[in-house]
């Protein structure tokens, strides 16, 4: 869900606690020939389908 513009720090964190969610077992939120949880992680973020957001002080 991008509401918001994300710094490239708060894109890598996302991304990064997405892909190990997927590697420990998290169903997938997309349909997708990929196999590394990295990819995978990348793509669910292009398609704005993570469930993740980012609070700012």
């Amino acid at each position: 869900m991008q509401a918001q513009t994300y710094t490239r720090y708060e894109r890598a964190k996302i991304i990064g606690a997405r892909a190990l969610q997927i590697s420990m077992g998290a169903p997938l939120l997309i349909t997708t020939t990929r196999i590394d949880p990295l990819e995978i992680a990348i793509e669910e973020y292009n398609n704005n389908t993570i469930p993740i957001t980012v609070k700012r002080k």
